[in-house]
C-alpha cells in the first residue's frame, strides 16, 4: 500500500481521555457568556422568539415571529431549541442561555468530529491539534455562543464529511466499509437539511465532484449505500415538509426557496452583498488566531493533494465551497465556517509533520505567507481594541476583564504567528489555542455584556419593568425601534409599529400600556395621540444593527 494513504505510523484513533478532554475544552470555549450576553440582533433574537412561540403555542409545525410567518429556514433548530426548553424544565419564559445550549453542543460536536477525522486521517497528534484549533478560532467562538443555526449546521457538516472522508480513505486502502459509517453520513445529511436546507448535502456533493475530478474515480460511491441512504434522509425530512406545505398552503416554499435561497444566489440579499474577495479579506480575523498557520497548512496541501488521497479530500472539501461562496452575491462571514475544518485539519497535519515550520521557496508563497502574517497582526490589534478601547470609548471606563483579555489576545497572536518557538511550533500552537479560548471567555462573558450602551433593548426592558403600570396586563409599544431582541426581552405581545398605530394601541389600553419612541418619531407620535401624554424617562444607546446613536423616550397617558 502507498505510504501516503497510511496514518504516518501513529495510532489513528483518539483515546477516551483525549475525547473527554476535548469535550471539556469545548465547553469552556463556548459556554462562558451564554447567560450574561444579551440576545443579539437580528437573526439570533428571531430564532429565539420563534422557538419560544412554538413552546407557548404547542404548534411544532409552523414557525412564526409574533404574527408573521418565518419560513426562511426549516424547522430543525426550532425543534432543538424547544427540546432544550423542555429538558431544562422551563417554559416559554426560559432565559436566553437555554436556547444557546444547542449551539454550545453543536460547536462541541464539531470540535470532537474534526478531531476524530484528523486522528483517523493523520494520527492522534494531528487529531487532537485539529480539535483544539476548532475550539479556539474566533468564528466558532462566536457562533457557538449564540442561538442561531450555524454551529449546529457545522456539527452536521463535520459529521457528514468525516464519514465521507473515512469511506473515501477506506476505498483507497481497499478496506471494507461498514453499513454504520454510511448510515451516519445519511443521517447527518437529513438532520442538516432540517437545520439549514441544502447546505450540508451541497458541501458533500461538491467534495465528491472534486474528488472525481482529481482522482478520476466514482466506483467508490457505492460504499455510501445511496439507495438506502436517500430513503433514510427522506424519512427524516419529508414528514415535516409535507406538514408545513399543507399548513402554509405552499408559502413555505415561496419564502424559503423562492425568496431566501434564490435571492441570496441572485443578488446581495438584505444589504449583505459584496464582490468576490470578501472572504479573503476577512479570513485572518475570523480564523484568528491561526490564519498564518492555516494558510501554511493549506499551501502544503496544494503541493501534494494529487498524490495523497487524504490531502486530496481536504482540498476537495475546502476549495469548491470557498470558490462558490465568493461567487454568490450575498455574503456573510459565517458562510465560510463549513469549510474551516478542512483548513484546520490541513494545519494540524502540517504541524504534526513539521512542514508548518519549513520555509517556502516559491516567491508567491513567500509573499502570501507574509500577507497572512500582516492579516494576523491586524486581527490581533482589532481584538485588543475591542477589549480595551470599546468600554473606554463608549462609557469612559477601563475594564479589568478587557485588560486581561487584551494580554491573552496579544499572547495568542504572537504564539500562533510561527515567529516564536519555531523548533517547538506545536507547543506554541497549543499555548496559543489556550490563550485564545481564555480571551474569548473574558470578551464574551464579561467585557461585551458589561458595555450597556450597545444593548439598548436591555435598557428598555429594565425601564419597562420598572415603570410598568400593571403587573400582569398591558404591553410595551415601540416606535422607531424595531429590534427583535426587544420582543425577546419584553414578551411576545410587544408591539413594534409606527406612530399612528402606536397611538391607537395606547388609546385602547391607556392604563396599562407604555410607548417607547425614537426621537426621530417623537413629533409624529405626539401629533397622532391628540391627547395628553407625559414622558416618563429618556434612554440613550447605540443601535449597532443600524450603526447609529439613538435616544428613546418612554411615554404614558397622563392620569
Amino acid at each position: 500500500m502507498d505510504r501516503s494513504v497510511a496514518s504516518d505510523g501513529q495510532a489513528n484513533r483518539l483515546s477516551p481521555i483525549q475525547l473527554v478532554l476535548l469535550f471539556l475544552i469545548a465547553l469552556f470555549a463556548f459556554a462562558p457568556g451564554i447567560a450574561s450576553l444579551p440576545p443579539t440582533d437580528r437573526d439570533e433574537s428571531r430564532f429565539i422568539q420563534a422557538s419560544r412561540q412554538m413552546v407557548e403555542s404547542g404548534d411544532y409545525v409552523d414557525i412564526r415571529f409574533q404574527e408573521a410567518s418565518r419560513y426562511k429556514k426549516p424547522i430543525g433548530i426550532y425543534w432543538l431549541h424547544s427540546a432544550a426548553v423542555s429538558l431544562t424544565g422551563h417554559d416559554g419564559t426560559a432565559p436566553v442561555w437555554v436556547y444557546r445550549v444547542i449551539s454550545v453542543l453543536g460547536a462541541s460536536i464539531a470540535v470532537i468530529g474534526t478531531a476524530w477525522c484528523g486522528a483517523r486521517l493523520f494520527g492522534q497528534t494531528a487529531g487532537f491539534a485539529a480539535g483544539l484549533g476548532m475550539a479556539a478560532i474566533l468564528m466558532l467562538g462566536f457562533e457557538g455562543r449564540i442561538a442561531k443555526t450555524d454551529a449546529t449546521l457545522l456539527a452536521t457538516v463535520v459529521t457528514a464529511q468525516t464519514s465521507l472522508g473515512l469511506i473515501w480513505l477506506q476505498s483507497q486502502k481497499k478496506h471494507a466499509t461498514s453499513l454504520g459509517l454510511a448510515l451516519v453520513f445519511w443521517i447527518a445529511q437529513g438532520i442538516g437539511i432540517l437545520i439549514k436546507g441544502p447546505i450540508t448535502p451541497l458541501i458533500s456533493l461538491l467534495t465528491i465532484a472534486m474528488l472525481g475530478l482529481i482522482f478520476r474515480q466514482i466506483t467508490w460511491l457505492k460504499r455510501l449505500r445511496p439507495l438506502i441512504g436517500v430513503l433514510i434522509a427522506a424519512a427524516i425530512v419529508l414528514p415535516w415538509l409535507i406538514l408545513i406545505s399543507i399548513k402554509s398552503g405552499g408559502a413555505f416554499w415561496q419564502e424559503a426557496v423562492g425568496k431566501d435561497l434564490v435571492g441570496k444566489i441572485g443578488s446581495g440579499q438584505e444589504s449583505h452583498g459584496a464582490p468576490p474577495g470578501y472572504y479573503v479579506l476577512i479570513f485572518s480575523l475570523f480564523i484568528w488566531p491561526f490564519p498564518r498557520l492555516a494558510v501554511r497548512g493549506g499551501l502544503r496541501v496544494l503541493e501534494a493533494f494529487r498524490s495523497d488521497p487524504r490531502l486530496g479530500f481536504l482540498f476537495a472539501w475546502y476549495v469548491p465551497w470557498a470558490v462558490m461562496i465568493e461567487l454568490i452575491p450575498t455574503k456573510l462571514p459565517q458562510y465560510a465556517l463549513p469549510a474551516y475544518p478542512a483548513l484546520i485539519l490541513a494545519m494540524a497535519w502540517a504541524l504534526q509533520s513539521g512542514l508548518a515550520s519549513q520555509p517556502f521557496t516559491q516567491r508567491w508563497k513567500i509573499w502570501f505567507d507574509r500577507l497572512t502574517l500582516l492579516g494576523q497582526i491586524i486581527g490581533t490589534l482589532a481584538l485588543v481594541v475591542l477589549a480595551l478601547i470599546l468600554p473606554f470609548w463608549l462609557e469612559g471606563r477601563v475594564s479589568p476583564a478587557g485588560l486581561a483579555a487584551a494580554v491573552l489576545v496579544i499572547a495568542a497572536g504572537i504564539l500562533a504567528s510561527g515567529t516564536v518557538w519555531r523548533d517547538r511550533l506545536l507547543r506554541a500552537y497549543y499555548a496559543a489555542a489556550a490563550c485564545a479560548i481564555a480571551a474569548f471567555a473574558l470578551l464574551m462573558g464579561l467585557v461585551l455584556p458589561s458595555v450597556q450602551t450597545v444593548w439598548p433593548s436591555v435598557t428598555i426592558a429594565r425601564t419597562w419593568q420598572a415603570y410598568r403600570p400593571c403587573a400582569d396586563a398591558g404591553r410595551l409599544i415601540a416606535v422607531g425601534y424595531a429590534e427583535p431582541s426587544l420582543v425577546v426581552l419584553t414578551g411576545t405581545n410587544t408591539l413594534l409599529t409606527d406612530a399612528g398605530n402606536a397611538a391607537n394601541a395606547l388609546k385602547a389600553d391607556p392604563a396599562c400600556s407604555l410607548v417607547v419612541v425614537d426621537d426621530r418619531d417623537q413629533q409624529a407620535f405626539i401629533d397622532a395621540m391628540g391627547e395628553k401624554i407625559e414622558p416618563v424617562t429618556t434612554m440613550t444607546g447605540i443601535n449597532y444593527s443600524k450603526g447609529r446613536k439613538i435616544s428613546l423616550t418612554l411615554y404614558r397617558v397622563m392620569p
